[in-house]
């Protein structure tokens, strides 16, 4: 996302939001291999981003193999031929940096920021892991103990944790984004060695990813050092991406889940279009006007008026195929979930019916745009993003223009997302329901 000029909520309510003219600038270019490499010089802080995203995901698993692409987000830090096992995260913490990596349906992230001067240490790890990892069975048990534990502790023993595996799978039928990016432990338990084998050497190659060096660097000395490290990394045979079509969702799915939990909560999945296409943008923003701070929709009218529920949110799964808007709400002590739904019900159909007002409008634009600079003011979020850009909006030009797209938005375009992708008779709802409450 680019920057903007702060622009006082009054002038904003008075007149229309212009985009600040300094975008993030950045050069880029390819590699023989087929890797796509974009540089971003900013001297403001003597450190620098190197990242690495490759167009894999958890669409692109086996429904078998399910899991595999977040499993390699953590083998992936086992080591390589040069280096030792474990000491992947060593040598960053050693050089004074940080290093993580992220997975969603459609990409795995791996970045660090360190010192500049130590821009090649974070050129030579990357290059390590794109060439030869370390993808063996002693890593494979190590990290499927490590996947196995997060598990249990962000899902299974989490109340409410399983609410986006119960979700997709009903939302999705035919498209692999029916599965979690955690997978399945009864399929990495089943992957052999071989298994893991192929994975890798179909996915991490330099022909499948992108490369962002921002921050602190000369771009001259910075693309001699990407040459160094990546230009004899061997392409590798082109990736098809999964093409499956969901057919239209043509009615309500509604389901009960017993949980370990003691408060009814009620969840509803709605399809929405895919990332960077323009009714994207309009759906993301209904959603902030639901569940955004405060002051927002679910929160004012269901805690804080009607005092139906203690926790409520909305947010959008922002998939390179067309996504889903998660609403959910959990409810208050006494309150039934039938009479929860119907409050978050009244809220979309206000949207639906009245629209929005033109200083709650203001004051999301004006939340985004304090979002955008915050994060555009630190290089890993400013290499994110341009990673984001270039793999899954299909053009690094747009890192300047996202902004620009919810600026252009106006009421109207809020109520008519509202209208046409949260319909109650083409969504998912689930209510979560206590164990003491299943029929025996």
């Amino acid at each position: 996302m680019r920057h903007l000029t702060f622009i006082p909520l009054a002038t904003m309510l008075a007149a229309p939001v212009a985009a600040q003219t300094r975008a993030i600038n950045y050069t880029e270019f390819d590699l023989e291999n087929g890797l796509h490499v974009i540089l971003h010089e900013d001297h403001s802080t003597p450190i620098v981003a190197v990242s690495v995203m490759y167009h894999v995901g958890s669409k692109n698993e086996e429904k078998d193999r399910r899991g595999f692409a977040h499993f390699f987000e953590h083998l992936l830090f086992e080591g390589s031929e040069n280096i030792g096992r474990g000491e992947f995260s060593k040598y960053v913490e050693r050089a004074g940096g940080v290093l993580n990596a992220n997975t969603t349906g459609d990409r795995t992230y791996y970045y660090e920021v360190l010192p500049s001067n130590q821009l090649e240490l974070g050129l030579w790890l990357e290059s390590e892991r794109m060439l030869h990892a370390k993808v063996d069975q002693k890593g494979v048990d190590t990290q499927r103990e490590v996947v196995k534990e997060e598990r249990r502790q962000r899902y299974e023993n989490q109340p409410y944790g399983t609410i986006l595996i119960e979700v997709l799978k009903r939302a999705y039928t035919e498209h692999p984004y029916q599965w979690p990016t955690i997978g399945f432990m009864e399929d990495l338990n089943a992957a052999s060695e071989a298994d893991y084998k192929a994975f890798y050497k179909k996915f991490y190659i330099p022909n499948n990813a992108v490369l962002v060096v921002a921050g602190d660097i000369d771009p001259a000395q910075a693309k001699v050092l990407v040459f160094k490290y990546f230009s004899g990394i061997p392409k590798g045979e082109p990736v098809k991406q999964p093409m499956a079509v969901e057919p239209p969702l043509e009615k309500e799915v509604r389901d009960i889940i017993y949980d370990r939990i003691q408060l009814p909560a009620v969840v509803q999945g709605y399809r929405i279009p895919a990332n960077g296409t323009p009714d994207f943008y309009a759906v993301e923003m209904v959603n902030r006007l639901l569940s955004n701070g405060n002051a927002s929709r679910l929160n004012r009218s269901l805690k804080d008026e009607q005092q139906k529920a203690v926790y409520t949110g909305a947010f959008s799964l922002p998939f390179e195929h067309p996504g889903l808007a998660i609403l959910y709400a959990i409810a208050n002590a006494g309150v039934d979930a039938k009479d929860l739904e119907r409050a978050m019900d009244a809220e979309l159909h206000r949207i639906q019916k009245e629209g929005v007002g033109a200083e709650e409008f203001a004051k999301l634009l004006a939340q985004l745009e304090t979002e955008a600079i915050q994060d555009n003011s630190r290089v890993a979020g400013v290499a994110g993003n341009l990673a984001t850009a270039h793999m899954l909006l299909g053009n690094t030009a747009l890192v300047n223009k996202e902004l620009e797209r919810y600026l252009a938005l106006t009421p109207a375009d809020l109520q008519r997302a509202a209208q046409t992708y949260f319909s109650t008779d083409r969504r998912v709802v689930l209510h979560y329901l206590p164990m003491n409450q299943k029929p025996q």
